[in-house]
């Protein structure tokens, strides 16, 4: 996840010039934003903890659509990941070094997750609950990842066509939902599985032990890893080739998705519907699984993110607006911001319930164990208000990062 600069052929002689892209960290930055939204609503939102927000017999238009945009992060994160390891090869690391460190950064944010996260999450220190979100995703596709380099390129493709396609194969196996102590929950191999593909709860070693919430089952996104590594050499492409290459394939992957969605025979656990209206038809047909993602939902975000890359390659650098720069700001430093996002976004609803004499114990709590009431949160527009606020304040933390990794070669900024 480093800036995208590649060594690409420039001139008839044969010799090599530095050229940076710098669409991916465009587009990155953007997700990245989209994302400090989501988790904003997550602690200060009345409604956040209430139901689910894509739940079409509670929620409204407005409060779906502000969950629904933020489906496009966690797909086009792991998928900019993975390219960004090819960016790296194409650089001029060898296989073995990428594979090594693409391990080695794997481990690292497995641990993050567990520790790092959880603690700005929940404020918790003791190891008795542990939440695999996005980043455990990453690291575990990460360390996946580290084999598939070493594959020819043409078999890395195959895996990441037939896992993003093929797991909803598999939605029919499920393990039964942990009741809670004093059941001891599911069997090893049951906990195995829903760390692949299935979300929920389960005590490590049975109750009592350190309680397990598997948001993020892996399987599916080591496949989006890998697709992303197999695009990633699309910037070995001249310009115009690659902008055609990305544009094409973004625009099949989005028409795929129109089709296989209207037919309702494949692709998603939960079928569209006619609804009362059009436009709660609208949200029934956008309405996909996230947790795992399922094939329609990573095809909805996918394809548009990589006509968006397309679309900014076709902008000149010096031509981006101020906008367009703060976000590449964002996407050059992704790790960082997410580590300041999560502070930012808990600390700023904490805060602002402290002042106001709203509900702050669930600032304490974990989904777990959390109890809504009528005294937490705040609307829909405080919630923006928050969230805009939240880009300004940490994109001059962010610029000053981005500086440093600009400027210096240390061999540990590499993995923040």
């Amino acid at each position: 996840m480093e800036p995208a600069v590649l060594t690409a052929p420039q001139t008839d002689t044969g010799r090599q010039s530095t050229t940076r892209f710098d669409a991916p960290d465009l587009l990155r930055g953007i997700v990245m934003v989209v994302m400090l939204l989501d988790h904003t609503r997550d602690f200060t939102h009345a409604n956040a903890f209430k139901f689910d927000p894509t739940d079409l017999t509670q929620t409204s238009v407005a409060l779906f659509l502000t969950r629904w945009i933020t489906h496009y992060c966690a797909p086009l994160f792991v998928l900019l990941a993975g390219m960004a390891a090819s960016f790296q090869q194409q650089r001029g690391k060898s296989t073995s070094e990428l594979s090594a460190f693409l391990f080695k950064r794997g481990l690292w944010l497995c641990l993050l997750e567990l520790i790092v996260v959880r603690a700005l999450m929940f404020w918790m220190v003791a190891p008795t609950f542990f939440f695999l979100q996005v980043i455990w995703a990453l690291g575990v596709s990460m360390i996946c990842l580290s084999v598939l380099v070493r594959l020819p390129k043409g078999a890395t493709l195959a895996i990441g066509v037939v896992i993003v396609v093929g797991h909803n194969l598999f939605d029919s196996i499920q393990i039964a939902n942990w009741s809670g102590p004093p059941s001891p929950g599911p069997s090893a191999v049951g906990k195995l599985w829903m760390f692949l593909h299935q979300a929920g709860p389960f005590p490590i070693a049975g109750w009592p032990s350190p309680v397990v919430m598997t948001q993020y089952p892996v399987l599916p996104w080591i496949g989006v890893m890998a697709l992303g590594w197999i695009i990633g050499w699309d910037y070995a492409l001249p310009p115009e080739r690659r902008k055609r290459v990305l544009l094409t394939t973004g625009a099949a992957l989005t028409v795929a998705f129109l089709v296989i969605r209207a037919t309702n025979i494949y692709g998603d656990p939960s079928p569209w519907s006619p609804q009362q209206s059009p436009a709660f038809t609208v949200l029934s047909f956008l309405n996909l699984t996230k947790y795992p993602p399922s094939l329609l939902y990573l095809l909805m975000t996918i394809g548009p993110g990589l006509m968006a890359l397309s679309w900014f390659e076709g902008v000149a650098p010096d031509r981006r607006s101020g906008a367009a720069r703060a976000f590449i700001t964002f996407g050059r430093v992704p790790l960082f911001f997410y580590l300041l996002q999560w502070a930012y976004a808990k600390s700023a609803g904490f805060l602002l319930a402290t002042v106001l004499g709203r509900d702050t114990s669930i600032y304490f709590q974990t989904p777990a164990t959390f109890v809504w009431n009528e005294r937490v949160g705040f609307s829909l527009v405080v919630t923006y208000v928050i969230w805009i606020a939240g880009v300004v304040l940490l994109y001059f933390p962010c610029r000053w990062f981005a500086g440093v990794k600009a400027r210096r070669k240390d061999w540990w900024l590499s993995y923040v």
